[in-house]
Parts: C-alpha cells; sequence; structure tokens
C-alpha cells in the first residue's frame, strides 16, 4: 500500500478527508451504515466490531452510527496490518482519493482506542434517543469552528453535551483529533501525563469543559511557537507521549503554570478570505483584491504602495490574513523599518545579554522561518510597514537574493552573514510571504533599489471616495445628514489642488481612511465629526506639505471645513 511520503505526519491530511467525508452522511446514515457492512461482507478477515444488542434480547449489526465510532473502527488496539487495511476500506467506500497510509501503532502519534470501548455511544437496549445525534453536532462543528467563520459558543455547547454522554469523556478529544490533529489536542492517558509533566502544563482532574478545552489548545498552540519547547504541534506532542523517554514525567516539584482563564475560540480558527476584506470596510473591487492575493501567491512578496490614508497599512494586514486563511496573528508578523534598522535587528546578530556578553540572536525574520519551517501546511506572512523607510538593501542583506521564489529551496541557499557553523546555509522556506507598503509622500525617502522592486510585486492605492465608500459612511450616521458627499466633495477638489501643485503632485493626496468611520460607529454628529477628523489629522498634513507656506495651508484647512 502506497505511503503519503517521508513527512512522518502524512497520516493526518487522509484522517482530515476522511473526516470531510464523514459529513455528508450526517442526516441519513444509511448509507454510511451499508458501506461499513459492505466491508465486513467483502472482508470477513477484518475485526470491524459493529455488531449491536437491541432491546428484544436479540442482536445484529449496527442500524446506526457516529462518525466518531466510525473513524474509531481503524482506530483501535489492532495489528498495524489491520488497521490500515481497515483504514483503506472504509475510505474506498466513503470516496476518499488514494494512496492511503501505511499506519503505524508506535510511529505516527495516533492514540488508539481500547478494544473493549471502542464506541461512542451504548448498545442499542441501554442508548438514550438524541445520543447519537449530539455526536454527530460536536463533530459537525468541530470541523466548522476550525474551517469556517463560526460562532465558537456552538461548538463548545455541543462539546460539553457530548462529553457528559456515556462512553465518550476523554475519547471526544481523540475523535476531535482525528478529525483535525492540527487543531485539538488529544488528551488520552498518555498525552495527559506528557502534558502535565513534561510540558509542565496543569489539566482539570476530570474531562475538561468546552471552554477549558478551548482553552488548553489555545495556549498549547501558542506554546508551540517557542523556540525551545519541546513540541511544535499537536501530532508531535502525540506523538512524544508515547515515547519510551517520556512515559513518565518529572519531578512533582517542577514549576507549572496556570492554566490561563478559558477564551472563547482558537485565534487561528476563524475564517478569512477576500468577501471578508471587504465585510471589514476594503473599498476595491473584489477583482482587484484577487489580483493582490494571486499576486502574493505566487510572486511571494508584494509591495502596497500609495498616499497617506490610503489603507495601504489596514490592507496589508488583511491580506495575510486572506492568505493564512484565518485571523491568526501567530502566522501574521508585523515589524516597521525605519533609519536606524539593521541587518542585526531584522534577521541575525550579536546583541548584549544580561552577563554582559555579546549572544548570536536571530531576529524578527529568521524567527517566523524558523515557526513555518515546523508547519509545512501552514502560510506564514512579515508585514513590513514603510519598508523604504530604513535601506532595504543592508537589512535585508544576503537574504534580497533569497527572497526570489526560485530560491525558496535547498539548491538555493546561502551563508548569513552571521552563521552558527561553518556549515550553515540557509533558504526561506516557501511558505513565508512578505508585504511591504510605502508612504509615497514621505519626503526623506530615497528612490528604492532597483533589487528590490525586481523582487516585489507593487500595487498602487489610490484614495477610494467612491460608491462603497460613502455607503459605508453614510450606514455609520444616525441621522440623514449627507455628509459622506460633502467629504467626497471638498476631499477630491483638495487632492486635484494638491496633484496640481509642482512642488507636490498626486503621491501627497488625502486618503480615505482619514474619514472611514469604525465597522461599529455611531456618528451623532456628523459635521463635528468630519471637523474633528480635519482639525486633528488633515491639517497638520498640510501644514507640513506647505510649510514653507504657511497663509496657503490655512487657506486649504479653511476651505475644507466651509466649503468655500
Amino acid at each position: 500500500m502506497a505511503s503519503l511520503g517521508d513527512n512522518q505526519f502524512g497520516w493526518t491530511t487522509f484522517y482530515m478527508e476522511v473526516a470531510n467525508h464523514l459529513l455528508q452522511y450526517r442526516d441519513d446514515r444509511r448509507p454510511l451504515i451499508a458501506a461499513i457492512v459492505d466491508i465486513t461482507r467483502r472482508r470477513p478477515d477484518l475485526p470491524l466490531a459493529i455488531m449491536d444488542q437491541f432491546p428484544n434480547g436479540s442482536s445484529g449489526l449496527l442500524q446506526d452510527i457516529c462518525p466518531f465510532t466510525a473513524m474509531g473502527i481503524f482506530n483501535r488496539s489492532l495489528t498495524d496490518a489491520n488497521r490500515t487495511a481497515i483504514a483503506a476500506e472504509l475510505a474506498h467506500s466513503l470516496g476518499v482519493s488514494p494512496p492511503y497510509p501505511e499506519l503505524s501503532t508506535n510511529g505516527d502519534g495516533i492514540p488508539l482506542l481500547n478494544n473493549q470501548n471502542s464506541w461512542y455511544f451504548r448498545y442499542d437496549k441501554d442508548r438514550l434517543d438524541g445520543d447519537i445525534d449530539r455526536l454527530w453536532e460536536v463533530f459537525a462543528n468541530a470541523i466548522a469552528f476550525t474551517d469556517r467563520d463560526f460562532d465558537p459558543s456552538a461548538f463548545i455547547q455541543s462539546f460539553d453535551t457530548a462529553r457528559s454522554q456515556h462512553s465518550v469523556a476523554y475519547n471526544l478529544t481523540m475523535g476531535l483529533y482525528w478529525a483535525r490533529p492540527w487543531r485539538y489536542v488529544p488528551l488520552d492517558g498518555n498525552s495527559r501525563k506528557y502534558i502535565t509533566g513534561r510540558l509542565r502544563t496543569p489539566l482539570p482532574n476530570r474531562v475538561p469543559a468546552g471552554r477549558e478545552y478551548v482553552a488548553l489548545c489555545n495556549q498549547l498552540a501558542k506554546r508551540f511557537e517557542e523556540d525551545y519547547f519541546p513540541v511544535h504541534s499537536f501530532p508531535e506532542l502525540s506523538w512524544a507521549a508515547y515515547q519510551p523517554e517520556h512515559s513518565s514525567p518529572p519531578p512533582t516539584s517542577a514549576p507549572t503554570e496556570p492554566l490561563p482563564k478559558p477564551v472563547p475560540n482558537f485565534p487561528f480558527a476563524q475564517t478569512y478570505n477576500i468577501d471578508s476584506i471587504l465585510a471589514d470596510g476594503c473599498f476595491l473591487p473584489k477583482t482587484v483584491l484577487e489580483t493582490m492575493l494571486h499576486r502574493l501567491k505566487s510572486k511571494q512578496n508584494i509591495i502596497l504602495q500609495g498616499p497617506p490614508g490610503a489603507g495601504k497599512t489596514w490592507l496589508s494586514k488583511r491580506l495575510a490574513y486572506a492568505l493564512v486563511g484565518s485571523k491568526d496573528d501567530g502566522k501574521v508578523r508585523q515589524v516597521q523599518f525605519h533609519p536606524n534598522l539593521s541587518y542585526e535587528d531584522f534577521v541575525r546578530g550579536y546583541r548584549p545579554e544580561g552577563d554582559s556578553k555579546l549572544t548570536l540572536m536571530d531576529g524578527p525574520f529568521l524567527k517566523l522561518c524558523d515557526t513555518a519551517r515546523q508547519d509545512d501546511r501552514g502560510k506564514y506572512v512579515m508585514v513590513i510597514e514603510e519598508i523604504n523607510r530604513g535601506n532595504p538593501a543592508s537589512i535585508f542583506g544576503e537574504l534580497l537574493t533569497l527572497l526570489e521564489a526560485d530560491r525558496r529551496n535547498a539548491d538555493g541557499e546561502l551563508a548569513l552573514a552571521y552563521p552558527r557553523s561553518d556549515s550553515e546555509r540557509f533558504h526561506i522556506p516557501p511558505n513565508v510571504y512578505v508585504i511591504g507598503t510605502m508612504n509615497l509622500a514621505d519626503r526623506s525617502l530615497a528612490l528604492v533599489d532597483f533589487a528590490l522592486r525586481r523582487r516585489f510585486a507593487f500595487f498602487d492605492l489610490e484614495p477610494a471616495f467612491n460608491d462603497t465608500w460613502r455607503e459605508w459612511v453614510q450606514n455609520r450616521i444616525t441621522d440623514s445628514s449627507e455628509i459622506a458627499d460633502t467629504i467626497k466633495q471638498r476631499i477630491e477638489a483638495l487632492n486635484q489642488r494638491i496633484t496640481d501643485d509642482g512642488n507636490l503632485g498626486p503621491q501627497f493626496r488625502i486618503g480615505h481612511s482619514h474619514f472611514t468611520p469604525s465597522p461599529d460607529a455611531a456618528i451623532e454628529n456628523p459635521e463635528e465629526w468630519f471637523e474633528d477628523v480635519v482639525d486633528s489629522e488633515i491639517a497638520p498634513l498640510l501644514r507640513e506639505y506647505w510649510f514653507d507656506d504657511a497663509a496657503r495651508a490655512e487657506e486649504e484647512v479653511r476651505r475644507l471645513v466651509t466649503g468655500q
């Protein structure tokens, strides 16, 4: 049987696909039961454990099943050969495309059910109405929670309901791990011992409640980002829990950290896409955003440039979220370039430690690359604000060459300026992306080096006082004021005068973000709001533009406020 490749946790893709295909049977389990029964007829040599007991005292094949029990058919304490064969047969029946993995009891990091307790529900004679339906509900909610923009309270509530059912308990966390192994932590006996012992993370002395479980997954996911944390993913945690050297926890006198207060959701679980950007208040056409995201995926490095207030910083982070697929700040890092920033700050260099010695330390870019290298299924983004405010050629150093998409592999490796050993070579992982912003109105900025331009795709952002912007503003005004029309007329007139000024030009125009209320704003006095923005944001900018003509600056401020 074909293997899924050299990746030790290649089985995770297969398990997630099986879970996805099982979802289609939530409302009608009869075809699923028929498929499982068919396996017993074709392969009587395989132990599937699907005999039920009924209220009339008879026994026979299962008439209903939950998704966890369906996956548990090949996640019991069987031989590797039987587990592999059952998994392949079930996958084929569900329509999961090969190759199928060869399952290893000791090498895959997959916790297994006890053969005497491999169902998530009782025999039919003892079963309560709704037991199996409630298991389907938590299964569906768990997948929706991680894959889509889904209310976390529904998952938490269904988790709490399911965990209290007979035969569920800690097995529920194992089933969630099978369905989404990169998102949920299994709490089988070995994993609990490893978490409390080796990872020094306390657990409740019972099956955690839904919010506690979410908090635990959240806490561990954050710790995975730390360089010296023993493991860096849930599959690695599960694998390590079954290694002999980790079978016993360290002494109980070891310091522990308290479990943080439960949080309502995973940061990474909220799906984010182009429609999300538009819903957040972007006024660009959807087709433009699609082009930006497409170029970011193919070129891997883009720069958003434009006048002040055009939404460069705002959009850069949301494009990063859309690429990652969720609002996961663990995968999106922000830095700002400035004239004093160096290669040693951004990439790697010697810095003083507490003992007054210099220590070779990685900067934010190498740390992001290290994190990305440990999660080749995820995408990671470095957002660099004001990328041309520093000296990009100096700050990036040899990384300027390695940024090219065709150098993102071992063949393109180079030695760093400060190697940790003579043999160390480095390349930027292919799942790392860079988004920069450039303010074209900053007089202090030098021209961007041609080498930098060649490695980035550039997009110009313009002031967007369009109909979409107008509707956004008007929807946040509590009366019938037509302030949006007033702003559009006056700012566009001002921008034309700025464009026509020989000492300024179009790159100095005023952007729409100055006059874009937050999504939850309720503006009761729109004229006062407009004047406040002009006074606190626009007037200082105009005085800087016409620093050698104070009268002109004050005249422009007056015209904005009065319209004359």
